[in-house]
Parts: C-alpha cells; sequence; structure tokens
C-alpha cells in the first residue's frame, strides 16, 4: 500500500476532472490526477464543441414516449435504444418517466438554468487563467429549421426560452444566409443563441487545463482505479498497480463512475451511457463560421481547427456493446443535405464514445462521507463540457469549505438515496 503525498485524488481526466484539478491545484491543495487513459481521451475527445448554454430543458419529456417504437427499430435513428439493451435500461427509464411529471421538470429545469446561465462566464474567467481563450470561439450559435411548422414551433419555444433568461434571436431565411452562406435553400429560418459559443480543439482544451494544473504542481497517473473503501485516514482506492491511500478523492470518471460511487458511499446511483457519434471532416474546417444544429434531422455541426465535426446522435446500449459506426456515417448524409453543394468527405472519421446520464438530467456535485472525503463530480450527460469550468469553480468551493456560489442543493448525492 502507497500513502500518496496529496490532499486529494481526482479519478478521471476528462474536461471536468481536468478543470476540477485546475481549480483544486490553484486553490493550494495538492492534487493528484487518475485515468487508465491519457487526459481527454474519452467523451471529452469527441464532443460536439458546443458551449450549450441555451439547453435548459431536462430530458425527461413526454414526447420522448411516442418516439419509443422508432428507438427500438431504427439502428441509424437519432435516438436509439439497442432492444438487447432495453432489460438494463428499464429501471432507468422508468426514473425517466417519474421525473416527467411537472414538479420534477421543473427541480431539473431549475438545476440546469443555475448550471448554464453561469457556465460561459465561467469557461472566460477559467481559460484566461491558463492563458488558452483562443480555443473558444464566442460566435454564438444556430438551430436551423426546414419545415413551416417546425419554424413554428420554435418560434413558441424561443418565448419560453426567454422567459426563463436564455438570450434567443429568431431570424428570418435571408438573415439565416446571410449568416451562413451555402446552406440549403431547404433551410427557411433559425433560433440564434449568440450567448453560446464552440471549441475550436476539444482535446487541446483537456491538455491545456492538464498543462496548466502539473506547471502548478499537479501529478498525473496512467492507471486504472478499479475499486475504494473509507479508512480511519480518508480514502483507499484499489489500482490497477496496487492500492494508494489519499485523505481526499473526486470521482469524476463519467459513465464510468457508478461502482466506484457505490464502493465509497453506498448509494446505487441510476446512471447510465448515452452514446455519442462523431464524423470529423478535415477538409471542411471553413464550411460554416458557427455551429449549426437541425432542427428536424437532429444533429449538429461544429466547425473546428481540424475540420467539421458532425456530431449529435444518442443510443442506449450500454458500456461493453461494440460501436456501430454506421450511425457515425450517417451524419455526412444528414450534412449533405444542409447545404448547396456536397461535403468533402475524403480521410473523414468516425467515433463513438459515452455520455454519462442521470435520468433527471442533472449532475452530481457534492462532498459526502464522515469528513466529507468523497467528492463527486459526474453525470453531466451531453452538457460536461458546457458546465465543466462552473462544475469546478463549486467543487473548489467544497474542497475549501467555502460558501458556494451556487446552490448546489439540486446536484446532491442524497436525492438518489432510498431509505
Amino acid at each position: 500500500m502507497e500513502k500518496m503525498d496529496h490532499d486529494i485524488a481526482i479519478i478521471g481526466a476528462g474536461v471536468i476532472g481536468c478543470a476540477c484539478a485546475y481549480r483544486l491545484q490553484q486553490a493550494g491543495l495538492k492534487v493528484l490526477l487518475l485515468d487508465k487513459e491519457a487526459p481527454g481521451q474519452g467523451a471529452s475527445y469527441g464532443n460536439a464543441g458546443h458551449i450549450a448554454t441555451e439547453q435548459i430543458m431536462p430530458l425527461a419529456n413526454p414526447a420522448i414516449l411516442t418516439q419509443i417504437p422508432s428507438m427500438l427499430l431504427d439502428p441509424v435513428g437519432p435516438l436509439r435504444i439497442d432492444w438487447r439493451y432495453l432489460p438494463r435500461l428499464l429501471p432507468w427509464m422508468l426514473r425517466l418517466i417519474s421525473n416527467m411529471r411537472a414538479g420534477a421538470q421543473a427541480r431539473s429545469q431549475h438545476g440546469l438554468m443555475q448550471l448554464n446561465h453561469t457556465s460561459l462566464d465561467a469557461w472566460k474567467a477559467l481559460l484566461g487563467d491558463i492563458d488558452a481563450a483562443d480555443l473558444m470561439h464566442h460566435q454564438g450559435s444556430l438551430l436551423v429549421f426546414e419545415q413551416e411548422k417546425t419554424g413554428q414551433a420554435l418560434h413558441q419555444f424561443a418565448k419560453t426560452l426567454a422567459q426563463n433568461g436564455v438570450v434567443v434571436t429568431p431570424l428570418s431565411q435571408v438573415e439565416v444566409h446571410r449568416k451562413v452562406p451555402g446552406l440549403a435553400k431547404t433551410v427557411l429560418g433559425a433560433l440564434e443563441f449568440p450567448e453560446t459559443s464552440h471549441v475550436i480543439d476539444p482535446l487541446k482544451l483537456v491538455e491545456s487545463l492538464v498543462d496548466a494544473a502539473v506547471a502548478l504542481g499537479t501529478e498525473c497517473r496512467q492507471l486504472d482505479v478499479h475499486g475504494g473503501c473509507l479508512t480511519e485516514d480518508g480514502v483507499e482506492l484499489h489500482t490497477s498497480r496496487g492500492t494508494v491511500t489519499v485523505p481526499r478523492v473526486l470521482i469524476a470518471a463519467g459513465a464510468h463512475s457508478r461502482s466506484l460511487v457505490f464502493q465509497l458511499t453506498d448509494t446505487d446511483i441510476p446512471l447510465d451511457t448515452e452514446r455519442g457519434y462523431h464524423l470529423m471532416l478535415p477538409n471542411e474546417s471553413h464550411r460554416i463560421p458557427v455551429a449549426v444544429t437541425s432542427a428536424e434531422r437532429r444533429f449538429i455541426m461544429t466547425p473546428m481547427a481540424d475540420g467539421l465535426r458532425l456530431a449529435g446522435t444518442v443510443e442506449f446500449a450500454g458500456l461493453e456493446r461494440p460501436a456501430n459506426m454506421e450511425r457515425a456515417h450517417r451524419l455526412a448524409e444528414l450534412g449533405d443535405s444542409l447545404f448547396e453543394h456536397p461535403l468533402d468527405l475524403a480521410g473523414s472519421t468516425p467515433w463513438m464514445g459515452f455520455r454519462p446520464s442521470l435520468p433527471d438530467s442533472l449532475p452530481i456535485i457534492d462532498a459526502v462521507g464522515p469528513k466529507q472525503q468523497v467528492m463527486l463530480a459526474l453525470g453531466h450527460h451531453h452538457l460536461g463540457l458546457t458546465q465543466a469550468a462552473v462544475t469546478a469553480q463549486s467543487i473548489r468551493d467544497l474542497a475549501l469549505n467555502q460558501p458556494p456560489s451556487l446552490d448546489l442543493s439540486p446536484y446532491r448525492l442524497s436525492r438518489f438515496r432510498t431509505a
């Protein structure tokens, strides 16, 4: 057993774990960062790059129920359930349905609004601190539509968003094509979200966070943490290279967090995974100036330093089944349909990763245990990139026992504990 000379070990070197590592190290704590892969190689590598401050509505919507047959039957649809995984997913789905009640939806929306309304400022502050502001472009984003009935629904939706603090501007067909030349004439209009942003290199963003944390004293080790338990001195972690003990641990392992959370907190959280896909087009980095989402086709296109990233599909099939890359390549067809001229698909590369999803659409941001030695920052589903910087601020406040800038009660672990 190795007793580490660190104040806290962070398990998970994705964007959330690395943002937390920097903020904690900056605050004067000695941080050990652990992951079985190199930093940023999980879901943080392949995300859509969209800082989605406008997405304040929880996943638990009754409209999903009508889509279940198509989810089971269409293997390349935008939202899919692998029928072989359905028995394991069923408890999660029942919790999702429970969260469709008006009161539960309101609580989830409040929690999302609180995080998203502060996320962009948190990112600007964090990137300023690590001298990496150039990795994020603050030019807004568009949600485009191709059918009149969709446009009517989106205009009503825009009013709801505006009432809840989201800055949104409806655009006519002429205005959309002026902002994004080359879109297909079938695009009839859009909602513009000027207070959103996009990351031009998600992997470099994580690596920049790690470099900044290491420069302050953080130690990184590439190993697998497969178990642990509480001790009188703190936390004992069982790893692929033996057992280590630390005074405190932060679990930020995304979709792989459930088992360790149970071992250290005796709480079986209803964490499942939304498998997300992307297709990277290396020759199309200048096709569009801002992120563009299609309302009907349900995918997003984000311009990045090394190409155009097409992303956004959701698949419930667990952590073990092989990727269905046909879903990624299907994005090329969807992308082509939104432009006057075909996309250049030469050298395109597909990817699949795991988003950690809880049925109330809220993450867990908490500190628990007899001495609050188990900290948690996980379950951000498809908003991990968006909420990483504000989550790191909250974890720092908890670690230092300072009054948090946000009301963290919506994100407590105790909401999943049974009597």
